[in-house]
């Protein structure tokens, strides 16, 4: 647990560059990294053992919780998901909040649906807001060099 939480505060606090000041050179995790709202999900990526993946030649799009967004689910979830024995389910999750290809807010249409690398479909919202299922979008189209990350306010599970 205490590995896990210095993980997550050293991603979140070592780097004091504004976020996303350099373009999109970095793969989606290390833009993630260099942003410092993101230490759980990176923390979660890397327990789920997909930093490998979201670092390939994508393109991915990708639903990213803020630390906020984490820290708003029932106590104690994050780190029971963040223990080996879950692994299975903390992938579900977090491939649910990634869609094959770069899909850029003007790509959007209210109502159309999108397909999760986790197998499940989310719905795009965009009347009143951008939102994802039930999370709002807050900060849209961060490029990356293998894809672009949307910003949400929640964590969005997928169907049991």
């Amino acid at each position: 647990m205490i590995r896990r939480t210095f993980i997550a505060l050293t991603a979140a606090a070592a780097l004091t560059a504004p976020a996303f000041a350099d373009g999109h050179s970095k793969d989606i995790v290390d833009t993630a990294v260099a942003a410092g709202s993101f230490g759980t999900l990176v923390a979660a990526v890397q327990a789920a053992g997909l930093v490998d993946t979201l670092k390939g030649e994508g393109p991915f799009t990708v639903f990213a919780p803020t630390d906020e967004a984490f820290a708003a689910l029932p106590e104690g979830t994050v780190e029971t998901l963040l223990k080996p024995e879950n692994k299975d389910q903390l992938t579900a999750i977090l491939t649910y909040h990634v869609v094959a290809g770069k899909v850029m807010s003007g790509d959007l249409s209210d109502g159309m649906t999108a397909a999760t690398v986790q197998g499940g479909e989310v719905t795009i919202k965009t009347e009143g807001g951008v939102m994802v299922n039930d999370a709002n979008v807050t900060a849209a189209d961060i490029e990356a060099s293998n894809g672009v990350i949307h910003v949400i306010d929640k964590v969005i599970m997928p169907a049991s």
